[in-house]
């Protein structure tokens, strides 16, 4: 049985961070967006723009239109399958096997992008598509361990140290793929591989230090549609939980600015602004770097106000900046001024992330089924992330622009602003005001 409050235990879950977070940042931030820009655009000798459309399954596509959908569908697979495996997670007691079954799809989907082809960008797009199937479904199973292994108290201080560590591990495989990219000049999609070996090596550690079993194994015939009743039986249980029915409806709305722009701020930069020659890869480069380093700050930063303020005002006032750098975004086309923006970025957007996360757990009633609510949480993430991602895309393909894709994300900002005002102040969540 898991005792809560161990630290090998506690690390060894934070640690997961360390060995994951190289794929947001290599895969879906810095590299693989630039590498696909580059290859799905054709531009003249002096670098000007000829075409950024591509032909998939014979339809034409802006390049960077056909990405957003992939995302989009890759987190609506993940939505429909997570309340399954999450039943069967919860009613098995196998959370462990999953997470690791889920780290190696993705880690291994990472791998095979060293062949991406555009001669073949149908067969090239399944890697990105599984590869964000395994990273989000493991962070069901991930989240799902937060409460069995620590105290109420102790969530915001060991999400924002699990944030931290894969901000710091990710930064370091970046800066190596960097060197081997730029000083001594391998081709890109090496950077692939190291993110799978990454990737799989160092969540080793966690899965020696998680105990395989939390909880004595519950007897039940079909497991695998408890999932759904689950998350019925959440759904059912919200009506009763104001508090916790309020913060979820705004997290939906607001979570899909965040996550869609973090997956879709790199190629805006690509495109949008005014780099001049090959600055660009350089440009954006530092800018991730930027926003990775400041985020460490941010995560303990927005830790530190929660304690002062509390949970709720605290999401408020990330969510207040996050409207202030998309309208920013909008009327921005010089590199100093992405530079500027891209550490604001950095500076809420693992303050938010981290406090989402423990905020959600410190509102969940006394229950042995995390498993389901944490699914319940991460479909509604999913499912506004493929709102998001969808929106931003079909935006870009009808405008020819992804400066109006913008716009949408404002909207979302500020509508989730409005809906965490609106969550209830209780006694009952003091720990949270």
């Amino acid at each position: 049985m898991l005792k809560k409050g161990d630290k090998k235990v506690i690390h060894a879950w934070a640690f997961y961070d360390w060995a994951n977070s190289v794929y947001p940042l290599v895969i879906t931030t810095a590299i693989f967006p630039m590498f696909y820009e580059a290859v799905t655009s054709q531009s003249d000798e002096s670098g000007e723009l000829i075409t950024d459309m591509v032909m998939f399954f014979g339809y034409e596509f802006k390049n960077t239109e056909l990405y957003s959908y992939v995302a989009s569908l890759s987190f609506l697979v993940v939505s429909i399958i997570s309340p399954i495996l999450s039943g069967i997670a919860d009613y098995s007691d196998s959370k462990k096997r999953f997470l690791q079954f889920f780290c190696y799809l993705g880690a291994v989907s990472c791998a095979l992008l060293y062949f991406f082809d555009t001669n073949h960008l149908e067969w090239s797009m399944l890697p990105v598509f599984t590869a964000s199937i395994g990273f989000w479904g493991s962070l069901v199973f991930y989240n799902a361990y937060l409460p069995e292994i620590a105290d109420t108290n102790q969530h915001d201080k060991i999400s924002a140290k699990g944030y931290s560590l894969g901000y710091i591990g990710s930064s370091i495989l970046l800066i190596i793929n960097l060197v081997m990219i730029m000083v001594f000049d391998l081709h890109p999609k090496y950077s692939f591989l190291t993110v799978a070996v990454w990737w799989i090596g160092f969540s080793q550690y966690t899965y020696a230090k998680l105990p395989s079993h939390s909880f004595k194994e519950k007897a039940v015939s079909i497991k695998f549609a408890k999932g759904f009743q689950e998350l019925k039986k959440v759904w059912n249980q919200l009506s009763e939980l104001k508090t916790l029915k309020r913060y979820l409806i705004a997290f939906f709305v607001y979570s899909m600015g965040v996550q869609t722009v973090m997956l879709m701020a790199t190629l805006f930069g690509a495109k949008e602004i005014n780099w001049g020659g090959d600055g660009a890869k350089t440009g954006l480069i530092v800018s991730v770097l930027i926003i990775q380093f400041i985020a460490i700050a941010g995560a303990y930063l927005f830790s530190w106000l929660s304690k002062k303020k509390g949970n709720l005002p605290s999401l408020s006032i990330s969510i207040f900046i996050w409207i202030g750098i998309c309208v920013t975004a909008y009327f921005i086309h010089e590199p100093l001024e992405f530079y500027l923006l891209a550490g604001i970025v950095g500076l809420v957007m693992g303050g938010i992330q981290s406090l989402s996360r423990s905020t959600y757990s410190k509102l969940l009633p006394e229950t042995h089924d995390h498993a389901s609510f944490f699914s319940f949480y991460d479909v509604l993430e999913k499912l506004g992330i493929v709102i998001g991602t969808f929106a931003y895309g079909l935006i870009e393909g009808l405008t020819g622009s992804m400066r109006n894709s913008v716009l949408v994300l404002i909207a979302f900002f500020i509508i989730g602003f409005f809906l965490l005002l609106m969550v209830p102040k209780q006694k009952s969540i003091e720990a949270v005001e």
